[in-house]
This record gives C-alpha cells, structure tokens and sequence, in this order.
C-alpha cells in the first residue's frame, strides 16, 4: 500500500491510521476520534455538529474512492465512520449531557454498544445503499440510536 496512488485516502480512510492498529480496528478508531472531540470542547455542541458533519461528508468521499481500489467490500481497518458515528453521539448527547468527560465517556460506549451489537435498524441500514454509504450508515445510525438510549437514561434519572 506504500506506493499506492491513494495512499492519503486510504490513511484517512483508516482513521488517520487507528484502524491499523492490531485488534478491535473499530474501538481504537473511536478512541483516536475522541482526541479531536475533547480538543474542540471548547467550542461547545456547534463544534461537535461540524465535526460529525464534517466525517460523514469525508467519509462517504474518502469510502467511494478507497472500496473500487479493495476486493473487500467493507475491510474493517476502515474507520472514519466510527469518527463520523462517535461525532453525532457526541453532539447529539453534548445537548443534554453538561461534564466533558462523561460525555465523552458515555458517548463512547454506547457508540460502541449499538456499533458492535448492531440491531435493528443498523442491521438494516448497513445492507442498504452502495458499499462506501452502507460502510457510513450503520455508523451514523448507530450514534444517534446510542445517543436515544443515553437520552432515555438521563431522562428518567
């Protein structure tokens, strides 16, 4: 991949590498993403929305240029759609959830729940569509479904 012509996609695609770490491609790419998220904290949920917003239009891009390069369809060391995913669950429960760092926390592991777990609709979602939109939906559904359950919880506390 060292003299491929897309070599930047495919680093980007990776998650600006975290999805090359061994094991779990898709936890280390979520943990990478939620240094950029704590960095722009300051800004508040604006900054969270474009940060989501930003990912997905990325990582729709970045997947329609990197799959026709790949036999595999949906390669697991892609994961600017757990960036794109974990950024609308930030944003979303940066809304209701005030302290930065169960936030972050919080948003990450119900991201991850609903990512791995995967019922329905994000079952549904990430069969529907071209490959590189399908590789992004089942990400950015699950986000805002991690994002419902956390709603959910922190309504009835």
């Amino acid at each position: 991949m060292r003299n491929h012509p897309y070599k930047f996609s495919f680093w980007v695609a990776a998650g600006f590498g975290s999805g090359w770490l061994p094991k779990a491609p898709g936890t280390w790419g979520s943990l990478a993403a939620l240094i950029p998220l704590y960095m722009i904290a300051g800004d508040g949920s604006l900054a969270w929305f474009s940060f989501a917003l930003f990912f997905t239009v990325i990582g729709c891009f970045i997947c329609a240029v990197v799959l026709p390069q790949l036999t595999n369809h949906d390669p697991g060391w892609i994961v600017i759609d757990e960036w794109a995913g974990l950024g609308w669950c930030v944003a979303l429960n940066s809304l209701f959830i005030d302290h930065l760092l169960l936030l972050l926390l919080l948003s990450f592991l119900s991201f991850r729940l609903f990512d791995i777990w995967k019922p329905w609709p994000i079952s549904w979602v990430e069969k529907q569509g071209p490959d590189w939109w399908s590789i992004m939906a089942d990400d950015l559904v699950a986000g805002m479904v991690g994002s419902g359950l956390l709603f959910m919880i922190v309504a009835f506390i």
